[in-house]
């Protein structure tokens, strides 16, 4: 497989991983072209290499940036916006996972919470929501923990976390 093929699968690959995590294709594929990129790109660069429109570009970079994923770079002697990603994978699966739980999980922590503490009126019906409401309220608590420990750790966080689990 030659550069421009392999190039060519893996964005679109990366490109359709996205939407199972949230996000859309463009914003993926934008994401995946800086990934592999040796340089920053200009927005312009980014609009032809991924034949996208100047407004899908512009917002989807601005979502990725909105998530920490993508920074704007200044480069010597040019006027445009450059832009990069963070390179390093397992900061940037830090990055996602903390922006995620920001995101998703917290807001479903409070909503879990305020609707396990509702009052009891003695009915069965009642009773079976407190219940669930409150076992899910305290499951997707200790699901975000996890993860905020397994972020906060040092280098290669992953697998150092993953490892301690094990031994």
């Amino acid at each position: 497989m030659e550069y421009q093929e392999a190039k060519d699968k893996f964005i679109s690959t990366w490109g359709s991983l996205g939407s199972l995590w949230g996000i859309n294709k463009a914003m993926a594929q934008i994401q995946a072209l800086l990934f592999i990129s040796t340089k920053p790109l200009s927005m312009e660069e980014i609009m032809e290499d991924l034949k996208i429109s100047r407004g899908n570009t512009s917002m989807n970079l601005r979502q990725l940036m909105d998530w920490g994923i993508v920074t704007k770079t200044l480069v010597a002697g040019e006027r445009k916006e450059f832009f990069t990603t963070e390179k390093d994978v397992q900061e940037l699966a830090r990055i996602i996972a903390v922006e995620r739980s920001r995101r998703e999980i917290k807001p479903v922590v409070k909503v879990l919470n305020d609707v396990s503490s509702i009052t009891d009126d003695g009915t069965a019906k009642t009773k079976e929501l407190i219940k669930q409401t409150k076992a899910l309220h305290e499951l997707t608590e200790t699901m975000d923990v996890m993860i905020n420990k397994l972020v906060n750790q040092k280098q290669n966080w992953i697998t150092k976390s993953l490892l301690k689990l094990f031994k």
